[in-house]
């Protein structure tokens, strides 16, 4: 099997984390992919939407959701209808998902996430908990972190420094 090109679609998150920053958002982007192909794509939307839960993870994995229920190839072998299971898919994401958005990826069952940059603050697949291949869980994601770390924390940094600079 072909190893997957894991920069080409966090390049494509990326690009969401950059609309988040220019709306002024915490510069956070995602895509899920679905053989090879994207079938969700977000940036957060918090502000935007005043929901604390618009977290680009959790908007792009609702798209992806919605997207394979429509595919009659993506309905599982002797199922009625598909009910948005993500498995077989992988989420990029520019930052380690926090435990809500980690959540959502086991109860999808998603296969994979592909993440930048650490969140040490509320990482929930890493940093502070292991929420995706927690053994109590009906289901553990393959998780590969480190992907263009640098371009996903220059986001992040730039948006902080703005921040701080507004506040004073």
């Amino acid at each position: 099997m072909e190893k997957p090109n894991y920069e080409h679609f966090m390049k494509e998150a990326i690009k969401q984390a950059v609309i988040a920053l220019e709306r002024g958002e915490v510069p956070v982007g995602a895509v899920v992919v679905w053989k090879n192909k994207v079938i969700g794509r977000a940036c957060n939307q918090m502000e935007i939407l005043r929901d604390p839960t618009a977290h680009a993870e959790m908007i792009a994995m609702t798209q992806a959701s919605e997207a394979l229920s429509e595919m009659p190839e993506a309905k599982p072998a002797g199922a009625k209808d598909h009910r948005g299971s993500l498995e077989g898919a992988t989420l990029y994401v520019t930052l380690e998902p926090c435990p809500m958005c980690a959540g959502a990826l086991v109860m999808t069952k998603c296969t994979n996430l592909v993440y930048g940059a650490r969140d040490l603050k509320a990482g929930a697949c890493h940093s502070l908990y292991r929420i995706t291949d927690d053994d109590r869980l009906n289901h553990r994601v393959k998780v590969i972190s480190g992907v263009m770390e640098d371009d996903s924390k220059f986001l992040l940094r730039e948006f902080f420094k703005t921040l701080r600079k507004e506040k004073r």
